[in-house]
């Protein structure tokens, strides 16, 4: 098993990671009926996406003897109503490093082969920008 999910009620859950017994809290957004107080499960795929793609690129940084640390990447998610589902994940990388054209092309491919972005269905348009320092 991988987590535990308990439904707090008022369309509020928390998700226990079994091995490590980190939580994260999740809520129902303001349009649709929630409280809007926690990321949303659609959130939490956005966000899983820039945190896989951040997993693979430092696999592949730390082969090559480079640390990604201070990078950061802000995530939007746009839904669409009918039927209600994520339409664009827009993710937009801010490098915090200077690196040549191979290694910026190297790590920008291996961005995209992370697991989560293979998983998404091929409808979600998903727009990804990287900013090298």
């Amino acid at each position: 098993m991988t987590s535990r999910v308990i439904y707090n009620g008022e369309l509020r859950t928390t998700s226990i990671h079994l091995q490590s017994g980190t939580q994260i809290l999740s809520d129902a957004p303001k349009d649709n009926h929630g409280k809007g107080e926690a990321f949303s499960p659609t959130d939490l795929v956005a966000n899983s996406l820039a945190t896989c793609m951040f997993s693979i690129m430092g696999i592949k940084a730390r082969d090559l003897e480079i640390d990604l640390s201070e990078s950061t990447a802000i995530v939007t998610k746009i839904m669409q109503s009918e039927p209600r589902k994520i339409a664009r994940i827009e993710i937009i990388f801010e490098m915090a490093i200077a690196a040549d054209e191979k290694t910026k092309t190297v790590l920008e491919r291996a961005a995209l082969t992370c697991p989560v972005y293979l998983s998404l269905h091929p409808d979600i348009e998903k727009i990804i920008t990287f900013h090298w320092k």
